[in-house]
């Protein structure tokens, strides 16, 4: 903690809780500020149990003296608001009484060879937060956007990811030809077509390919596949959801590699 104490605001105008406003509610802001925005005891207990280490941590006035030792001894800033301006910074209906400010991790390409989910262009928020969860918890060290995907350090991304982003590597704002560098093979999903994912021989490490949740994998990036993968549904809807997909075909990779 810093040596200066606690920074005590009590203003709406004041350049800090301005800042956190903007991370809160809106989705690019991380990007201007290089920054992100953790409301909650889940999330910061997250980042800490990965070693990162927050820029700040904001209490409210009222639960700023009940605040654990741990919050306190990783921020090398603490910042206590008055409980009306916590309440109207959060994007949460019932306002978390605490959060970090992050440093907004540095992954600017793709790691070559490291097991991949790519999103294209996945819009909902928390089909993204959850196909997150599920590539941190089946073994995929990174997730990769190419354009038109859902912001992964939003606010309402970060909610639905419970903590997955600190385990992962993400790259966002990808082009098709930036996935030519991995180096592994491209595996997309199909509701149509292509091999039935329960007797497909799986290869490791792969790059899984989650198509937008109207549209599915674009015909471009479809294209670049070196395997087309379909899940067995004999109950004959038409489709998935996204997220339940992606844990289904995440899940078998990881078994598969189990055996």
């Amino acid at each position: 903690m810093s040596e200066q104490g606690p920074l005590h605001i009590t203003s709406r105008d004041n350049a800090w809780v301005k800042d956190l406003r903007r991370l809160a509610q809106d989705n690019g802001a991380y990007r201007r500020q290089g920054r992100v925005w953790l409301e909650g005891d889940h999330l910061c207990r997250a980042a800490l149990d990965r070693g990162l280490q927050p820029v700040a941590a904001v209490f409210s006035e009222s639960y700023g003296p009940l605040a654990g030792a741990t919050y306190r001894l990783h921020a090398t800033k603490i910042i206590v608001l008055a409980d009306a301006l916590m309440e109207e910074i959060s994007g949460l209906e019932s306002p978390a009484p605490m959060g970090f400010v992050m440093a907004l991790p540095d992954t600017a390409a793709p790691l070559p060879g490291a097991a991949a989910v790519v999103l294209d262009r996945v819009q909902d928020a928390g089909n993204v937060g959850s196909i997150l969860r599920s590539a941190s918890a089946f073994g995929f060290s990174q997730v990769l956007a190419l354009k038109g995907t859902a912001a992964l350090w939003g606010p309402k991304v970060l909610r639905a990811g419970m903590g997955a982003h600190f385990g992962l590597r993400l790259v966002e704002g990808l082009a098709l030809e930036d996935l030519s560098a991995l180096g592994l093979p491209l595996l997309a999903t199909s509701s149509h077509g292509g091999d039935l994912l329960h007797r497909a021989a799986l290869p490791w490490p792969c790059a899984w390919l989650m198509g937008h949740e109207g549209q599915g994998v674009s015909p471009a990036l479809e294209a670049r596949a070196t395997h087309r993968i379909r899940i067995a549904q004999p109950g004959g809807e038409e489709s998935l959801n996204v997220g339940a997909a992606a844990a289904i075909c995440l899940h078998a990779s990881a078994a598969a590699r189990a055996q």
